[in-house]
């Protein structure tokens, strides 16, 4: 099928492109949704400025849709951005939410499009599994118990995982983040033909959360493409 993307540059959502490409499927665009609002409960926010230099790397043409972030007003530009398109589907990186994956599903049936969510209920083992293949991740954000500063702009590897898992067991958390406890970029992996590189950064911190601001950022090292 001819499929759109919907795109952060976050772990989840380039992982779940890179699933339907594995299956065959086409990625004609990413479509990339930016909400004025740091609390967004349907898009991911901090380190947004990072999916324009991702979508460059993987050679994907992107689709910039603004949002308010007020709840009933956030749907219907990315409806009108997913009705233009010439597409048979769209895939995104729901892992848990219903919150999330009923309004995107609600939007497909309305333009008679599938919806493809290939990270439906799978577990942190997932994080490993990229980690294996050779993704680049990095926390943008955190805002859990046992996640301070020094986890903002920290790569996740399996050391990191291990150390998600450990803070399951003493805080609860939710080692993938679903839980919006940290947001990830993801600056290299398998399909990516250049590498994204955050060369100027501040950390926004609030009590207990906090966020990165990139600065300035760009592209590096051309890379041979997935065979």
């Amino acid at each position: 099928m001819r499929l759109a993307a919907l795109f952060s540059g976050g772990k989840d959502s380039t992982y779940a492109l890179d699933r339907v490409l594995d299956e065959g499927h086409e990625i004609v665009r990413l479509v990339t949704v930016v909400s004025e609002r740091m609390d967004s409960y349907m898009y991911q926010v901090a380190g947004i400025e990072l999916a324009g230099y991702a979508a460059r790397a993987l050679g994907l043409p992107q689709t910039i849709v603004p949002v308010s972030g007020v709840p009933e007003e956030e749907l219907l530009p990315l409806r009108d951005a997913l009705s233009g398109l010439d597409i048979d589907g769209v895939v995104s990186g729901a892992i848990r939410s219903e919150y999330q994956r009923s309004r995107i599903e609600h939007i497909c049936a309305e333009l008679g499009l599938e919806s493809l969510t290939p990270l439906w209920h799978t577990g942190p083992e997932r994080i490993g599994e990229m980690a294996d293949r050779g993704y680049e991740m990095v926390v943008v954000a955190v805002a859990s118990m046992g996640l301070g500063t020094e986890w903002i702009g920290r790569r996740i590897d399996r050391v990191a995982l291990d150390e998600l898992l450990r803070l399951e067991r003493v805080f609860g958390i939710n080692p993938d983040g679903e839980g919006g406890e940290f947001e990830t970029a993801v600056l290299d992996g398998p399909r990516f033909r250049r590498r994204v590189v955050i060369r100027r950064h501040r950390v926004v911190w609030e009590r207990d959360s906090g966020y990165m601001v990139v600065e300035e950022a760009g592209l590096e090292a051309v890379r041979a493409p997935v065979s």
